[in-house]
Parts: structure tokens; sequence; C-alpha cells
């Protein structure tokens, strides 16, 4: 019985992506939200209005009802991300405090969800809602990438491009700031007509184009990290990635553009929401790529008996 309750490798990798996918969908709605004015359609925390649950059948309070019930999904989706790393077999320490990571994360991002709507789309507590949601995203990412490495520590690969990779992961998290100081900044702000929300004491154009200049560094850097790997014949799935973070990067500045000379759309700053997520997961699993086991390093281990502890050094 307790053999038909473990995992293998492969199921606990599944998991994790859905997990992934979840945490990266909870961004989107979300987005949605904002750029549907519905931040404040349910105006208390924990329940929607008035001491009701359940939203009452009106547009904005439905939105944010929906955003709330995603987020009760995710959650349990966190928490047998946990449970399956308990049962996977053989066991793996990292994974599941990797797991553990997310739960604690989507705990906090409940918690500060509701202190945003008891504030009223303050916005620095709406930037942090969205930084916090990048940190989860980026467990997640690590957690999927761990679950799909061999049960063995393992080796570098591509070191020279290591300081490249990292120098890109947190100039990624400098503009991803930048885009939040925007948002923070200009319209969408989360509410509906009639519902004053404070704004940071910015002008748009300013922060727009410092997040622009910020966003070109970040090409130009890529550019060259990815450069240096066609140049020092890195791994083809290195090479891979590397093409798949220039393609969203391009595309996702290109909507930046697009949308600021075009006053804004709100459907534009929800797909550009959507590419701020997926440019995130491209640079960390670009990162990540850098550092992998060899087939050699695990071939030469011994087998490892169910249910044993892996020893696994990051």
């Amino acid at each position: 019985m307790r053999d038909r309750l473990t995992i293998s490798p492969d199921g606990y990798r599944r998991v994790t992506f859905v997990a992934l996918l979840a945490l990266g969908f909870i961004v989107v709605t979300g987005g949605a939200v904002r750029v549907t004015g519905s931040g404040l359609g349910c105006p208390d925390w924990p329940t929607c209005a008035e001491g009701r649950i359940v939203a009452p059948l009106e547009y904005h309070a439905l939105v944010e009802f929906v955003n709330r019930t995603v987020t009760g999904a995710v959650s349990v989706m966190v928490i047998v991300a946990v449970l399956a790393a308990l049962r996977r077999r053989p066991y793996r320490r990292d994974l599941v405090w990797l797991a553990v990571g997310l739960v604690l994360g989507v705990i906090g991002q409940i918690v500060l969800g509701g202190l945003v709507v008891l504030f009223h789309l303050y916005p620095p507590l709406v930037m942090g809602h969205f930084v916090l949601s990048m940190v989860l995203v980026a467990n997640a990412v690590v957690l999927h990438h761990r679950a799909g490495q061999p049960d063995t520590a393992p080796s570098s690969r591509a070191n020279e491009l290591r300081p490249l990779g990292s120098w890109l992961v947190g100039w990624a998290a400098v503009v991803l700031f930048l885009g939040t100081v925007v948002t923070g900044s200009g319209p969408h702000a989360g509410s509906n007509e009639g519902q004053f929300v404070e704004r940071l004491p910015f002008v748009v154009r300013d922060v727009a184009r410092l997040h622009g200049v910020a966003v070109w560094v970040l090409l130009a850097l890529a550019l060259y990290t990815v450069w240096r790997a066609y140049r020092d014949r890195a791994p083809a799935d290195v090479l891979r990635r590397g093409g798949v973070l220039l393609a969203v990067l391009c595309t996702q500045g290109a909507i930046g553009y697009i949308q600021y000379f075009s006053n804004v759309p709100a459907p534009l700053v929800a797909v550009h929401i959507a590419g701020a997520t997926a440019l995130w997961v491209s640079v960390l699993r670009f990162r990540l790529g850098l550092v992998s086991p060899t087939e050699t390093a695990t071939a030469t281990k011994p087998a490892v008996p169910t249910g044993a502890a892996v020893p696994y050094r990051a």
C-alpha cells in the first residue's frame, strides 16, 4: 500500500510543471483584475462584500472573485507539490524545501492581496504583490528544473557563462521592478469609475523612458551572452534556451513600445503582464541551463535504493 502512494521522479516533474503553470496563470488573472478596473470589485477581505463570501452578480465583483477562486486552486496545487515531494522516491530534501517555499509564498500572496484591498490599491502594496508573484514563479522554475535533474549532485558545465547568466537574472529583476513603477504611476490603477486610487508621484513619460533604457540594456546583455554561448559551443539546450530568451525579450519590448505609443490600451497591458512573466521564466531557464548534470557523472554513480534519502548539492 505504501508503494502505491509513492511517486516517480518523472511523475513529480509533471506535478511541478502544473504548479509552475498555475502560478503563471494567477499572474495573468491578477493583471485582468487591474486592467478591467476590478481591483475593488470585492471591497472587503477575506469576504467579498458585506460579509458575503460569494460575489454578487456584478461584473467587477465577479472578476475579482474569480481571481480569488483561482488563488484558492493554486493553493491546493502547491500543497499537492509538497505532499508529492514527500512521497517521491528517491526522496530529495531540496525538492521538499523548494515546494514548501511555494506554500509559504502563496500564503504571503494571500495576506498581501488582502492588504492591497484593505488599503484601496495603494501602489507600493500592488507593486509588492507583483514582485512576490515573480519570486514565486522563480521558485517554481527552480523546483521544476531541479525535479528534472538526476538524483545525484550536478556537475557544472559552461562555467564561463554563469556570471553573465547571473547578471541577466539580476538585470531582468531590475527591469521588472521598473515596470511596476511605471504601472504605479500611470493609468489602469485597478479601480473603476468613481473610486479614487492614489498613484506614485512620478511622471509616466519619465519612468517609462527609464524602464525602456533598462530593457535595451537587458537586450544587449542577452545578445552578448547568447553570442558567447554560440562562440564557445555551449550544449544545444543552452543555445535553444538562449534563442527562446531573445525571442521573448524582443516580442515583449515591441509590445511595450506599441502600448506606450497607443495610449496604453487595457488589452495590451494585459498581454504585457503575461509577457513579463514569460520573460522572467525564460531568463531563469537560460541561467539554470548553464548548470546541469552531465551524463557521464550520473553513469558512474551507484544505484540508489528505493526510499533512500539522496544527498544533493545545489
